[in-house]
C-alpha cells in the first residue's frame, strides 16, 4: 500500500517520494523535447528514442539506488567523501553544486521567457523572476518535507490537465505521419537517446532523499513509478506533436507541445482555449523543479563549505539570478539545456556506477 497524507515524523512518504520524482523529471523539456529529439533522429521514429531514453534512465536510477542503499543514513554529499576521500569528495560535490546552479538557472530563465512571451507581455524580467525566486526561497528554507507536500498537490492536477489536453488533441492527430516505423533503421533512434538525457534528469533525486524516506526499501518502486509516468507523458507528447505537425513541421517550432495545446479548441465549454491553463500548471511544475534543484545546490554548499544551510540558500540566490541571464536568447538557452543534459549523463550516470564499484571494492578489501 502507498502511504500518503502528511507525515509528522519528518520522513517522506512513498507518495511524496513519487511526487518529488515526477516533478523533478517533468519540467521545461515537456515543451521542447519533441523538437529536440526529432531534430536528432531526423524522422518520425523520435518517439522510440524517448522510450529507450526512459528505460536507460531506469537502469541508471537503479544503480543510484544501489549506491545510496550502502549509506542509508547519508545523502550523496556526505557519503561521496566516505568512498573516495574527503578532498576528492569535496571536489565532486563542488561540481554537482555547479550543475544544480546551472539547472536551476535554466529552469528559471525558461519560465521567464515563456511567461513574458505568452502571459505577461511587457512585464520586466526582474519582476517575473523576483516573485518566482523569493517564493522558492521560502519553500527551500523548509527543506524536503514542505517541497514534497507542494509536489504532492501539483502532480495530480498536472496529470489531469495533461490527459485532458492529450485527449482533445487527438482530433488533430494523423496516424500516417508516424509511418513507416523504423524506415531508417535503429541507428538514428539510438542516436536520439542522447537528447533525452535532460528530459529524464531528475532521477538522481534518490541520491539526496533516500535517507529521508519513511520506507527506503520502496525506493525502486518510487523511482519506477516516477520515471514510468514521465515516459508516458513525454512519449505521448512526442507522438501527438508528430501526428499533428509532422516531423518536418516540428522542426519549425520552438515549443511544439504548447503549439499543440493552442491548436485545441472546444466549443460550448467554459474554457474554449487551453494554453493559459497549461501555462499556469506548467509554471507550477517549473517552480517545483527549480525549488528542488535550488535545495540540492544549497544542501551541497552547506556540506562542502561547512556553512549553515540558511546561509547557503541566501548565498546561492543571487548567483542563480546572474547565471540565468547569461543566455542572450532562446537559442543560447536551448544550447545551455543540451550542455546540462550532457553533464547529467557524466555526473550521475557514469559517476554513480564508478562510485558503486569503488565502494564495493573497498568493502571487500576491508
Amino acid at each position: 500500500m502507498m502511504s500518503s497524507g502528511l507525515n509528522e515524523t519528518g520522513k517522506l512518504t512513498t507518495l511524496q517520494g513519487i511526487s518529488l520524482t515526477i516533478t523533478f523529471i517533468v519540467g521545461v523539456e515537456l515543451f521542447t523535447l519533441p523538437r529536440e529529439v526529432v531534430h536528432s533522429v531526423k524522422s518520425a521514429d523520435a518517439w522510440l528514442s524517448v522510450i529507450l531514453g526512459g528505460i536507460a534512465a531506469m537502469v541508471v536510477a537503479w544503480v543510484m539506488i544501489r549506491l545510496s542503499r550502502k549509506f542509508p543514513k547519508m545523502n550523496f554529499y556526505e557519503y561521496v567523501g566516505e568512498i573516495v576521500g574527503t578532498w576528492i569528495g569535496k571536489f565532486i560535490g563542488s561540481i554537482v553544486i555547479v550543475y544544480y546552479i546551472n539547472l536551476a538557472s535554466y529552469e528559471m530563465r525558461s519560465m521567464e521567457i515563456v511567461t513574458s512571451f505568452f502571459l505577461l507581455e511587457g512585464t520586466p524580467w526582474w519582476a517575473i523572476q523576483a516573485l518566482f525566486v523569493w517564493i522558492s526561497l521560502y519553500l527551500c528554507m523548509e527543506k524536503t518535507n514542505v517541497i514534497a507536500k507542494v509536489c504532492q498537490i501539483i502532480v495530480p492536477i498536472t496529470i489531469v490537465i495533461y490527459i485532458l489536453i492529450l485527449l482533445l488533441g487527438l482530433k488533430n492527430f494523423d496516424l500516417s505521419t508516424l509511418r513507416p516505423v523504423l524506415s531508417k533503421g535503429m541507428s538514428p533512434v539510438f542516436h536520439g537517446v542522447n537528447t533525452t538525457t535532460l528530459a529524464f534528469s531528475g532521477s538522481e533525486i534518490m541520491l539526496f532523499i533516500l535517507a529521508k524516506l519513511e520506507q527506503p526499501e520502496k525506493a525502486v518502486r518510487i523511482m519506477g513509478w516516477g520515471i514510468g509516468i514521465a515516459i508516458i507523458l513525454y512519449t505521448t507528447a512526442t507522438i501527438l506533436c508528430i501526428g499533428a505537425f509532422t516531423a518536418e513541421g516540428i522542426l519549425t517550432r520552438v515549443w511544439p507541445f504548447f503549439d499543440l495545446t493552442r491548436s485545441v479548441e472546444v466549443k460550448n465549454l467554459p474554457l474554449e482555449r487551453f494554453e493559459s491553463l497549461l501555462l499556469s500548471i506548467w509554471v507550477m511544475e517549473i517552480f517545483a523543479t527549480f525549488s528542488i534543484a535550488f535545495y540540492c545546490a544549497a544542501l551541497g554548499l552547506s556540506h562542502v563549505a561547512k556553512l549553515p544551510y540558511a546561509w547557503s540558500v541566501y548565498f546561492l540566490l543571487p548567483v542563480m539570478l546572474i547565471v540565468s541571464r547569461v543566455p542572450r536568447d532562446i537559442n543560447e538557452l536551448l544550447q545551455m539545456g543540451r550542455y546540462i543534459g550532457k553533464a547529467n549523463l557524466i555526473l550521475f550516470s557514469s559517476l554513480s556506477l564508478i562510485l558503486l564499484l569503488i565502494s564495493r571494492w573497498r568493502s571487500k578489501s576491508t
